[in-house]
């Protein structure tokens, strides 16, 4: 079993959990992590070269998934529009990328940890969660949990991991901590933005995006 592993801080309580999870079944024995950006996990989930994955909310269309997602209530701090920009898209991101255009936001898209350092910085920037919830007062759902098979492991994960409160020991938020160049305390700040649950507001806020993604294609 093969899981797309995607190293942002916003799936950190994810790993954590999943970490604890595979150590109390035999999963640990057969599950394997392929690392890399969002973008790159989307094509691998594709191909199927990955049994499962967060992915983009554009690419999970019409793809099995449990009612758990990255999702931003309001503001998300780690997807941004740089104005005064070229307009130039993240080659990391799908959803997002598309997002802007809905939005009409021009600049240049940024997301993911280097986003949250950008927005640490105080620079000028556009939250395009912010924006979206002012203009539809919906969540966004940035990704989904995706799987090809073995809905049965992919539904117990999302129950278990949604009914606990996930504490990140000191030592794994650490490690981020200097892999991110962000500090502990700004870490912690940020995952306050990120829900996991995709609940039926969730949902009516993917279904908006996907029939925005639609009718932006028809007109162009």
């Amino acid at each position: 079993m093969v899981f797309g592993k995607i190293e942002y801080l916003n799936l950190l309580p994810f790993h954590v959990f999943m970490k604890r999870y595979l150590q109390s079944t035999q999963a640990k024995m057969s599950m394997h992590h392929k690392r890399n950006v969002p973008s790159k996990i989307n094509q691998e989930f594709l191909a199927r070269r990955v049994d499962a994955a967060f992915i983009s909310s554009i690419s999970a269309k019409g793809q099995k998934h449990v009612k758990l997602g990255i999702i931003a209530k309001k503001e998300v701090l780690s997807v941004l529009v740089i104005p005064n920009e070229t307009d130039i898209s993240d080659s990391d991101s799908a959803t997002s990328n598309l997002l802007a255009k809905i939005l009409k936001l021009q600049g240049k898209v940024l997301i993911g940890d280097k986003a949250l350092r950008y927005y640490l910085s105080g620079a000028p920037h556009q939250d395009m969660a912010a924006f979206w919830h002012e203009k539809y007062q919906l969540p966004f759902v940035f990704a989904l949990l995706c799987y090809h098979k073995n809905k049965n492991i992919y539904k117990k994960i999302e129950k278990l991991f949604l009914k606990q409160k996930i504490k990140i020991p000191q030592y794994i938020l650490e490690e981020a901590s200097i892999r991110t160049k962000i500090s502990k305390k700004d870490i912690l700040h940020y995952l306050q933005y990120i829900s996991y649950n995709l609940d039926k507001k969730a949902q009516l806020g993917l279904k908006k995006f996907h029939t925005n993604a639609i009718n932006l294609k028809t007109l162009v």
